[in-house]
């Protein structure tokens, strides 16, 4: 799903294309996208593009009069930018936004679709859209402090949660939390002041230099290929690979369609967090320690290794 780095530069994108341009015609071609019958979406025709604002990860197009549609990609909704009229043909293709300047066509793959476009009027209605999380970048340490410990959620779970801070996701709260070298599981009301600072400190770090990066990635092009794996990330979708900073091999947590990334020797002491479908399967046998996961897979390949003599035999 992109987050607030990639929802930056996909406005940032749109802006030098479509501020001040008109909106001539949006075509839904899924009528599951459109979540809202009143403004009908044929008002926003002819509008002039005011503004663009992120809302969390959604993008809001202020029009004239305080029209505004809000556009939430979900996990798999992409943006894709011609000079020429977008087509529609074919199951990925949502919907077509056709400017004076070009078209923006949102695609969206795989058979669920999740994506949403809400027509709304006012400011009062658009603020119903935003989650209400903190703004994380330029967020003062005590601001920060405030809302991650307003309750006690793990840490993984409050940077993640749209109502704490805005716009962060499964994949950078996997990179922020290795940047202040903290457990994912780890209860926010048990953070030291210290610690607070850290992860603080990782998030403004982390959403500052992925920023950057994809801006230098990106240049004048529109950001077509969107994904939250990207090369150059230390653990989010890097299962298995070695550490950048230790070298030991990352591991994972997985819950129903969701999956943490971490490094048992940076971020919980050499300790491996209980995955639930692979703990419950091996209950006792499920290794406790970095030292405890090598010493099961050398007995594995050991077991390999003779299994493969006995077979010659």
């Amino acid at each position: 799903m992109p987050e607030l780095p990639d929802i930056t530069i996909y406005i940032e994108a749109l802006e030098k294309r479509i501020l001040g341009a008109t909106l001539e015609q949006a075509r839904v071609a899924n009528p599951f996208l459109l979540r809202t019958a009143l403004p009908p979406v044929q008002a926003v025709s002819g509008r002039k593009v005011r503004a663009l604002r992120r809302l969390g990860k959604r993008i809001a197009f202020g029009l004239d009069e305080d029209y505004w549609l809000v556009l939430h990609l979900m996990i798999a909704g992409r943006l894709h930018w011609s000079k020429e009229r977008a087509k529609l043909a074919g199951k990925q293709n949502l919907a077509a936004f056709d400017f004076s300047t070009g078209s923006l066509r949102l695609t969206e793959a795989g058979t669920r679709k999740r994506a949403s476009l809400h027509v709304v009027h006012g400011e009062e209605s658009l603020r119903e859209h935003d989650p209400g999380g903190l703004e994380p970048l330029g967020a003062t340490l005590e601001d920060f402090s405030r809302a991650l410990t307003a309750e006690n959620h793990t840490l993984k779970r409050a940077l993640a949660s749209p109502q704490i801070f805005s716009g962060i996701g499964n994949a950078y709260s996997d990179e922020i939390l290795h940047r202040a070298q903290l457990s994912p599981v780890a209860l926010t009301q048990k953070l030291s002041r210290e610690e607070i600072k850290r992860l603080w400190k990782a998030t403004q770090e982390t959403l500052t230099h992925w920023i950057e990066t994809l801006r230098a990635e990106i240049g004048d092009d529109f950001p077509e290929h969107d994904t939250a794996f990207r090369e150059g990330m230390a653990v989010h979708g890097r299962f298995g690979k070695p550490c950048p900073t230790c070298g030991t091999s990352l591991q994972r947590i997985r819950y129903a369609a969701n999956e943490t990334n971490y490094c048992p020797r940076c971020q919980t002491g050499g300790k491996l967090l209980a995955d639930r479908s692979l703990s419950l399967l091996l209950k006792k046998d499920w290794p406790a320690t970095v030292e405890e996961l090598e010493d099961l897979r050398q007995a594995r390949k050991i077991n390999a290794i003779q299994s493969g003599r006995n077979t010659d035999k």
